[in-house]
């Protein structure tokens, strides 16, 4: 009775699933067929994007989808931690923005459809100059939106991320759109984010902004993935020319992987390997002996997404 029950659970759970993402899909279809809305103040714009759906969770969506394609990270204003001109009407005038500019932009067309939501400050790391960064400054903002009124109605939505990626030197910004950044993972969200209020921590994660930054720089990949441990579980490593360094991911979600590569070194002279891999029940591993001695990142992808970041120091 009780595994009949489990299966029963089990094919509901996947069919509300699947009607989400169906719901997804339609929402971003329409977000991105009503355009860039040139011209057009915040409330009318939210009004167009949420005016075809009766859920809450689908008006979100659409907000979100509109923002990540329609607004560029500006590097330029992330390098000089300039984040006072990121107000939602300049970040629709110009189309450019921060973290603080893309979350606002999307409270405020929240608050506009009538749907909870706030803004989260904090850090996240994006290079390996941050790890361990004792004196890194917030440096980010994103959303938290309520749906209900017990705590684990409340979800994570990062819209910046969501519009594209930042190069290691924080000078170019690629657009590509990620649906992982809405009502994402908490578990993985908590990796790569760290709020200063402790309230919007929502589920389990490092318990302080040091060990918050001693973690891996955990890439857009771990959501595709559902990335649920990962050894070494501290991003600084030491190795040596002479012994191999074991690797180990565990997945939640089952995939085909094919490829597993290794890029390291510095940019003038960045190497990438392909690692003899097994791949059985979740778990990813492999050991690879480093070529180089220095200090370099090492960032792991899987069938061609970076998955995760480390800073090793290899030794003779």
């Amino acid at each position: 009775m009780n595994k009949f029950l489990k299966i029963i659970f089990f094919c509901l759970s996947l069919s509300v699933q699947l009607f989400a993402q169906e719901n997804f899909a339609k929402a971003d279809a329409y977000a991105l067929k009503v355009g860039k809305l040139d011209s057009m103040n915040m409330g009318s714009i939210a009004t167009i994007l949420t005016k075809p759906f009766p859920e809450k969770i689908d008006k979100a969506r659409a907000i979100y989808t509109w923002i990540a394609t329609n607004i560029a990270y500006d590097v330029k204003m992330a390098s000089r931690f300039q984040t006072d001109k990121n107000t939602p009407a300049e970040v629709l005038k110009y189309r450019k923005a921060v973290g603080i500019g893309f979350a606002g932009l999307f409270q405020d067309m929240c608050s506009s459809a009538g749907i909870r939501c706030l803004t989260a400050d904090g850090h996240i790391k994006r290079t390996t100059e941050e790890i361990g960064d004792d004196d890194l400054e917030k440096n980010h903002s994103w959303a938290v939106v309520q749906l209900g009124t017990s705590p684990d109605k409340w979800f994570y939505v990062d819209a910046a991320l969501a519009s594209g990626s930042v190069d290691e030197a924080m000078k170019v910004f690629t657009p590509k759109f990620s649906g992982n950044y809405f009502f994402a993972n908490k578990a993985i969200f908590n990796w790569q984010h760290f709020p200063d209020n402790p309230a919007w921590k929502l589920d389990a994660g490092p318990k302080s902004k040091k060990e918050f930054l001693a973690l891996p720089i955990i890439k857009a990949a771990a959501y595709d993935v559902e990335l649920k441990k990962f050894t070494p579980a501290e991003a600084k490593q030491k190795a040596s020319l002479s012994k191999p360094v074991n690797f180990s991911f565990t997945f939640g979600k089952s995939i085909d992987v094919t490829k597993v590569t290794l890029q390291y070194g510095d940019a003038k002279k960045k190497k990438i390997k392909d690692a003899l891999f097994d791949y059985k029940d979740g778990v990813l591993s492999f050991s690879y002996k480093f070529d180089v001695d220095d200090t370099y990142p090492v960032t792991i992808s899987v069938n061609g997404a970076e998955l995760i970041t480390y800073l090793f120091e290899v030794e003779e």
